[in-house]
């Protein structure tokens, strides 16, 4: 089955023949790349001592307005990328293990799937045996995804919000709220257990968004209730705004303080939270560069380094 052919990957369903067209995603049948190489900034579990083999995918669903990728998302219409075949995608998983890497982590993948997993097929087939991380902005549709879920260790799933106010401001989809539930039940189903040291599960993001509060808390309170034995949460709060915008204030230290009592309230014990006094400028990325991020924390890939400038 071909399916960029009426492509209906992600919630969006625009079913547009990807062959011939690009989709709401931004992109064509043919991978894009923006970035491939060792990250030390995501959470301890997944790094282990050299760092996670990412890569980034170009393009999105969600076109979220103040997307910290978004020279790669298409939220400000820009498509930094390189195109590559499923066979180099497939050397890059492998070049990746070689690195060192702990896991491969697929980044905002969603709209290539069906290339992911014949990549994974290949790369498997020479030996490829790190654990897998889908790193998604929880905008999926749960038939998507299933036809990867079997390639999966780790889910590193954002739930940005349950408020489709808050993601009508903040994700670009009012509708985000209203697929993310279902999402997350389907995979609490496939995979009910999370153990980050036998890199199995799932680990629940959250970003605070400034002046939505409230909107947070009401998450904490159905992760709480429905996911929390479940999955792990890493609760951020590095939201960093358009420059000089001062509608945009950081988390309070009261408002830190009351994440922290809910988190206890609530008996969210297992995860991560993220100090909002951390340097905001490592959390945006110049994909413009060979490395995007900080040197003291990324490492580029040798064998994207050699795709990219061939």
């Amino acid at each position: 089955m071909d399916y960029y052919s009426s492509c209906e990957l992600c919630p969006n369903l625009c079913r547009v023949d990807r062959r011939v067209a690009k989709g709401v995603c931004r992109q064509s049948d043919e991978v894009r790349i923006a970035w491939s190489g060792l990250h030390r900034g995501e959470e301890p579990p997944l790094t282990g001592e050299h760092g996670s083999g990412m890569i980034f995918f170009t393009g999105c669903p969600l076109h979220c307005p103040y997307c910290q990728n978004r020279q790669i998302s298409g939220s400000d219409g820009m498509n930094i990328g390189l195109t590559i075949t499923n066979e180099e995608l497939a050397t890059l998983m492998l070049s990746l293990e070689a690195d060192g890497a702990a896991t491969l982590n697929l980044v905002t993948g969603t709209h290539f799937i069906p290339s992911i997993i014949e990549a994974l097929e290949m790369a498997k087939a020479k030996g490829f045996s790190l654990p897998v991380v889908w790193n998604s902005s929880g905008y999926e549709r749960v038939e998507a995804l299933k036809l990867i879920d079997k390639y999966i260790d780790i889910y590193l799933l954002d739930c940005k919000t349950l408020s489709a106010s808050t993601a009508s401001r903040f994700c670009g989809r009012r509708e985000y709220a209203s697929v993310i539930l279902p999402l997350l039940d389907a995979v609490k189903e496939w995979h009910p257990h999370t153990d980050l040291n036998k890199m199995k599960g799932t680990l629940l993001r959250h970003l605070v968004f400034p002046g939505e509060i409230e909107s947070t808390l009401e998450f904490l309170r159905v992760f709480a209730s429905r996911y929390k034995d479940n999955f792990y949460l890493s609760l951020m709060t590095q939201f960093v705004p358009p420059k000089g915008d001062p509608g945009f204030p950081p988390v309070s230290e009261e408002e830190y303080d009351l994440l922290v009592d809910t988190l206890e309230a609530l008996g969210i014990d297992d995860g991560f939270m993220q100090d909002p006094g951390d340097d905001d400028v490592l959390w945006i990325p110049d994909f413009t560069k060979d490395v995007p991020f900080p040197s003291s924390f990324a490492d580029p890939d040798p064998y994207f380094l050699s795709l990219k400038h061939r």
